[in-house]
């Protein structure tokens, strides 16, 4: 802030003398007393204007002028002034949640081969007499929130048609540390590859899913991007994803298209091809019905 300065007025020592003389002397006549009259009120004429200019020059100067410290001018305040934009945090910037901020996930075509398990929990869903326990794991430097992703696929498990409307069905959430009986892995595709490969010797050469003993892989790009067969939301073909791998696991094997223009079953592999069936994500139908087709 500029400090507050006060205005400096020269004294008029000038005329101040130019009184005393004048009261020292006494003029002869009233003719000779009018010039020295005039002179006097021109002379207070000249210092009051200079009195003005100089006040004119300081407030001109107090507009541009730098402070003490030799810094730049402080800048005139005016009512359309930018406001300062504050200089940014030295600390580093947090990467927003996918949630938040991203609209699409990076697969990269192979990771670390290490995962995180999820910190999240939940109840028991389903009126089978055991639940089925398990944790979700997510390889470790993906864009994908562990527990968001055992949140989104506990949801799945707990859905009407889902695998729960069988009476013999159950399933829960569990956290690391906890007893399971099956993890469900989510994994670049070369990491997928690596452990369906070691699981059954299968060949899903950087695309597709499989049931290993004792858990689901999940391959990223198909949690990421879906299936180009699936005309649907993400979240009703990551449900496709989750009911057929846990299908495997329950004892379910593959079938085909029941029918033309019919649902197409949940353990159908749909990504190879519809063959006339209409895509569809859940086991059971919205009457409640099982919906299969002829094995393969």
């Amino acid at each position: 802030m500029h400090s507050a300065r006060q205005r400096r007025s020269a004294s008029p020592t000038g005329s101040t003398a130019a009184g005393h003389r004048a009261g020292r002397r006494r003029p002869s006549s009233r003719r000779r007393g009018r010039p020295r009259r005039r002179g006097r009120n021109l002379l207070t004429s000249l210092l009051v204007t200079a009195g003005l200019l100089g006040s004119a020059a300081y407030l001109l100067l107090e507009g541009g002028r730098s402070d003490a410290s030799g810094g730049a001018p402080h800048p005139r305040r005016t009512h359309d002034a930018p406001t300062p934009t504050p200089p940014p945090s030295s600390s580093p910037s947090q990467s927003p949640s996918p949630s938040a901020s991203r609209t699409e996930i990076d697969v990269p075509p192979t990771g670390s081969g290490t995962f995180v398990t999820a910190q999240a929990s939940g109840e028991k869903v389903g009126r089978g007499s055991r639940p089925v326990r398990y944790v979700v794991e997510v390889e470790t430097g993906l864009d994908i929130s562990p527990s968001q992703a055992a949140n989104e696929i506990a949801r799945i498990l707990a859905a009407p048609r889902g695998w729960t409307h069988d009476p013999g069905n159950a399933f829960q959430l569990v956290g690391a540390g906890s007893p399971h009986d099956i993890t469900i892995k989510i994994a670049t595709p070369g990491t997928a590859d690596a452990l369906c490969w070691a699981g059954i010797h299968q060949d899903t050469g950087g695309e597709y899913n499989c049931e290993v003993p004792g858990g689901v892989v999940v391959n990223l790009k198909r949690w990421v991007e879906g299936s180009p067969t699936f005309d649907g939301p993400i979240h009703d073909y990551r449900a496709l994803i989750i009911n057929h791998e846990v299908g495997h696991f329950l004892g379910h094997s593959h079938v085909t298209c029941g029918g033309a223009g019919q649902l197409a079953p949940v353990m159908m592999q749909q990504i190879k091809g519809l063959h006339g069936c209409v895509a569809n994500a859940w086991p059971y139908d919205e009457d409640g019905d099982f919906v299969t087709g002829p094995p393969v």
